[in-house]
């Protein structure tokens, strides 16, 4: 009989949604916005602010979520090999800045953008003995030049890590009303964020604001599609338009159900595992 209460930490660590993470001896230590976790390997977490976290998504109901999502071979080939992995539920601003940073790049790039940008702009802290750097407010990003956040590594996206700091700094993003909305609207509004597109978008959905129908599309995602389900999703062209996206997401979750994000997240860490890319 499976036990689909066990959470896989390493694996769920290393699935493309977080990055300011580090392993030292049994646990792993993250920044989440203002706090820092520590986690053991049964998923146990220590908060540096004392502060409630379900983290790992304890609330969901994974034996139910994995019976509807293993509709086909591949996905039950995916789940069976990584059983115990979840999406996570991150701080938004955080995943915010680090989706849109995540634009033409690769996971130890993000992380180092990510770490020179809490360094640069976050507060130092202490926490079992160990140096780290909670990530910047938006208020700091949003008034800090251009010119210094593009000391973090972070190139032509400077423009944007600054403008979408301003609009959660003046509230004009909220977070946790967009927590409440149905995906669409939440989508619409996410994707109003300047160098925010679908799959940013779909990324901060899933990762931070509990939309566990959005199914973010990159290249590993076309190449999966295209190599598994060549019948099932066509893909006409290499980039993906506006339209042809949200045909394909309809189409995505009509074949998944309602956890399809849950689905998304099996199959890219398969993927990315059997082509050996590195992780954190």
């Amino acid at each position: 009989m499976q036990d689909y209460s066990v959470i896989d930490v390493e694996n769920s660590i290393n699935s493309g949604q977080v990055f300011l993470w580090r392993k030292d001896g049994n646990y792993w230590f993250g920044v989440n916005g203002q706090d820092i976790l520590q986690v053991n390997k049964t998923g146990k977490i220590k908060s540096f602010q004392d502060y409630k976290t379900d983290f790992f998504r304890k609330k969901d109901n994974i034996e139910e979520i994995i019976k509807t999502i293993s509709k086909d071979r591949t996905t039950k080939r995916a789940v069976k090999q990584y059983i115990g992995l979840r999406i996570l539920e991150q701080d938004p601003f955080q995943c915010l800045i680090s989706f849109i940073i995540s634009a033409n790049s690769n996971i130890q790039k993000i992380k180092n953008s990510l770490e020179k940008i809490s360094e640069k702009f976050g507060t130092r802290v202490e926490f079992q003995n160990k140096e780290f750097f909670l990530f910047p407010k938006p208020k700091k990003l949003a008034q800090a030049s251009i010119e210094e956040i593009k000391q973090c590594g972070v190139g032509y996206r400077a423009q944007f890590i600054k403008d979408a700091s301003a609009l959660v700094y003046q509230k004009k993003i909220d977070f946790e009303h967009l927590k409440k909305c149905e995906y669409n609207i939440a989508k619409e509004e996410i994707c109003s964020i300047p160098g925010v597109g679908n799959k940013v978008a779909d990324c901060v959905l899933l990762f931070s604001l509990n939309k566990l129908e959005a199914f973010p599309i990159d290249r590993w995602i076309i190449k999966i599609l295209e190599k598994y389900y060549s019948e099932k999703f066509q893909i006409e062209t290499k980039t993906i338009t506006q339209k042809q996206y949200v045909i394909m997401h309809e189409k995505i979750v009509k074949h998944f159900g309602p956890f399809a994000g849950y689905a998304q997240q099996f199959l890219f860490k398969m993927e990315r595992e059997n082509n050996q890319k590195k992780w954190l």
